[in-house]
């Protein structure tokens, strides 16, 4: 048996547990929180996910909801469980990374239903993060977008550009950096870039410029995303766009995470950790409890949600709302992620960065 069929078997194996274990009197329920989208087919992505987690636990019930634009909104889904007489509910975020969403926003709504609801306990998990099971189901999307473009260019002269989602969050975009990292040496890449749809830097169009400077032959774009969305379509029309400007060099837009079995299977192990109490999230580079260079200021900010005024309005265009002040909300939608809000967000340092991080427009292509 090779080592990667053994390592395998070992998350097979650490996984193939359909039933949590319950106290006399006790029931537990699973919640999956959503940020939330505009885009009908985000929605329904999202919703596949909490099919995948009710395939995989039978014995509980399982429901889902959002922080914004979508519907059911978090407490609608946290009613369902209760209605079901759950009286503890696992609740996970589901988001690829722990930014201000799963740090503040959704936290604020669990804690205000649980006050709301003394009958029912919520345990809250963490993040996807940077794992081995993520890591895999990468691996497949990008090796998947290289079978279908041939093997006619080497490895050593393909770039691989990872697009992460941003965040105002250092912590969360270093660990889109590390996603590149072990996708390059793992892979055995030429050389691999970053690049984010929003609030960070460098924003698809320079960071996709400045790699078809390098000389590779082929350019592998890989949205490190968990759904499609608005965001997915600007993300493959830059991609399109710096494409047109460099008929050179081959283009490849390799898909989305969505629900590869290793992104159910990590949402699944992420729900086992807060039951067997290993449900750590990794705090050493918080900007909100230690001072990261830059965001010093942010050490011990409140915790809240600023979603309120778009909770559950809906998907499609049809369900736009009409607020027209600027925010830095990293929404799949085409809000302006400039900072002259008033939602509780601290200013981001490098708001006026030249390669961003103000979001991606339309007429990307």
């Amino acid at each position: 048996m090779s080592a990667l069929q053994e390592a395998d078997g070992v998350i097979a194996s650490s996984l193939n547990r359909s039933r949590f274990p319950e106290a006399s009197g006790e029931k537990i329920g699973v919640m999956i929180c959503g940020h939330g989208s505009r885009d009908v087919g985000a929605v329904a992505e999202f919703q596949s996910i909490a099919e995948g987690m009710r395939q995989r636990f039978p014995n509980h019930p399982v429901e889902y909801g959002f922080l914004e634009f979508a519907t059911p909104i978090i407490r609608d889904g946290l009613d369902r469980l209760r209605e079901q007489g759950v009286t503890r509910a696992l609740a996970v975020p589901g988001m690829l990374f722990a930014a201000g969403h799963a740090k503040n926003d959704i936290p604020s709504v669990l804690n205000a239903y649980q006050a709301q609801n003394p009958g029912m306990a919520i345990s809250y998990g963490r993040e996807l993060a940077v794992d081995l099971k993520m890591l895999r189901a990468a691996g497949d999307r990008v090796q998947e977008a290289l079978k279908s473009a041939g093997d006619d260019i080497p490895m050593h002269e393909t770039l691989l550009v990872v697009v992460g989602r941003g965040a105002s969050d250092p912590d969360a975009n270093s660990n889109v950096a590390k996603i590149t990292r072990m996708l390059w040496e793992g892979m055995g890449f030429g050389w691999a870039e970053t690049a984010y749809s929003g609030v960070t830097f460098p924003l698809v169009e320079p960071a996709l410029t400045h790699c078809a400077r390098l000389g590779y032959k082929r350019i592998v774009v890989f949205p490190y995303f968990l759904f499609t969305g608005i965001l997915i379509k600007r993300i493959y029309d830059y991609t399109d766009k710096v494409a047109a400007a460099h008929p050179e060099i081959e283009f490849i837009k390799a898909p989305y995470l969505n629900d590869h079995p290793m992104v159910l299977d990590t949402f699944a192990e992420r729900l086992w950790e807060i039951v067997e109490g290993a449900n750590n999230m990794n705090c050493q580079l918080c900007k909100y409890r230690a001072q990261v260079l830059g965001f010093e200021d942010e050490v011990g900010l409140p915790q809240e949600s600023h979603h309120h005024h778009v909770e559950g309005i809906g998907t499609g265009a049809a369900t736009g709302h009409a607020h027209s002040h600027a925010h830095d909300h990293h929404h799949d939608d085409a809000h302006d992620h400039r900072h002259d809000h008033d939602h509780h967000h601290h200013p981001y340092p490098h708001a006026d960065h030249p390669l961003g991080p103000a979001s991606m427009k339309e007429g990307g292509a």
